[in-house]
């Protein structure tokens, strides 16, 4: 007879105790009730990022009238026992804009949602809650007493389980990108600091050196950019290797999570560096700076190079006490030929492989 535990089993345990949940249905009368009382907290802020069109949220009503299943609403209480929602913040937005109950980031009602045609019901076209020649009363009831079920992540659950909830839903097949997801996380975690890095992102000289197409800056990858930026700034690289930063995207969110909730994080002094260590780039080369150098035609060509971006950008950041503008110019251009750059950032080279070899090349590089 077995009685032997495996190491799988012992490490599925382990994990087990670090979640507690519980699952509660209710009504959506009920739910309402709850955000309309400060108990459920949607994050307003997140509608900047996520995208439903008008046919989204009215097939989703009309899913909801029709008495089709919807997926489970994921929520983690907080130490004062308000509920965050982690995911089905769209669903959960869209059933309070179509009762006219949806509020702003100011806590200012926003106009009802009128519906579209959806996939069955042609009399949705133009349809809204005021309107009881469409919406009924008795229609109203009924919809109010549709049950939506709520799985819970209580407050004794360790204090990263929210956030590697709300990165597992929301990413794989998720219509966000991957910053978009990030900056939800950041959200969550220290929402001054978010505003803080969509702030210092407006410095002129980083936009500059920084040329992004209109779809870059709808991904919001110019915040990733910064993130980046302040990532690799602060981290103590001679501890840092490939298998320690592992997924790059993972690392970013990880870092940058610790970061914002560090209190002893100084925010003023980062904004410094970077906006030093940008004008100093930008000085020198203005948006040609983070594009590939060939010196038989000397210029810049191609479009912007991520890895020239991490590795010259901390490079000068870290030794931005000592580099000046007089050689700048020529120390970048000559950086994207060196072969240790070259070697350490080919095509097919992994982001966690490049950047433990190119930076540490680069702050020793800028700092002579």
């Amino acid at each position: 007879m077995r009685n032997m535990t495996t190491s799988l089993e012992k490490e599925i345990e382990q994990h087990k105790k670090k979640i507690h949940s519980d699952s509660y249905p209710m009504s959506i009368g009920e739910a309402i009730s709850m955000y309309i009382n400060g108990e459920i907290d949607i994050h307003p802020e997140f509608q900047r990022v996520y995208r439903w069109t008008l046919l989204q949220k009215s097939k989703f009503i009309e899913s909801i009238l029709l008495g089709i299943p919807i997926p489970s609403f994921f929520v983690s209480q907080r130490e004062d026992g308000v509920w965050d929602l982690v995911d089905g913040l769209q669903r959960f937005s869209t059933i309070l804009s179509f009762m006219g109950e949806l509020k702003n980031e100011d806590g200012e009602k926003l106009p009802p949602l009128t519906l579209t045609k959806g996939g069955y019901l042609s009399e949705l076209d133009g349809a809204i809650w005021s309107d009881e020649e469409k919406i009924s009363k008795p229609l109203k009831l009924s919809f109010r007493r549709e049950k939506i079920d709520f799985k819970i992540i209580k407050k004794e659950s360790t204090s990263d389980t929210k956030y590697d909830l709300f990165r597992r839903l929301n990413t794989g097949g998720s219509e966000l990108s991957d910053q978009e997801v990030r900056n939800c996380l950041l959200l969550m975690a220290n929402k001054t600091f978010y505003e803080w890095v969509i702030q210092i992102s407006k410095n002129v000289d980083f936009v500059e050196t920084t040329p992004l197409s209109d779809s870059k800056y709808a991904e919001q990858y110019n915040i990733e950019l910064l993130i980046r930026f302040i990532v690799f700034y602060e981290l103590k690289w001679e501890d840092v290797t490939a298998p320690v930063i592992g997924d790059i995207g993972e690392f970013l969110n990880d870092q940058i999570i610790a970061i914002a909730q560090n209190p002893d994080f100084d925010t003023q002094n980062m904004a410094d560096i970077f906006s030093k260590t940008f004008h100093l780039i930008n000085s020198s080369l203005g948006s040609d700076a983070f594009k590939r150098f060939y010196p038989e035609e000397s210029k810049h060509k191609g479009g912007f190079s991520i890895a020239l971006f991490e590795a010259i950008s901390t490079g000068i950041a870290k030794n931005i006490a000592t580099v000046t503008t007089q050689t700048l110019r020529e120390k970048i251009e000559n950086f994207s030929l060196t072969s240790d750059f070259t070697a350490a950032s080919g095509a097919g080279t992994r982001a966690s492989t490049r950047v433990s070899k190119t930076i540490p090349y680069a702050i020793t590089y800028f700092s002579s």
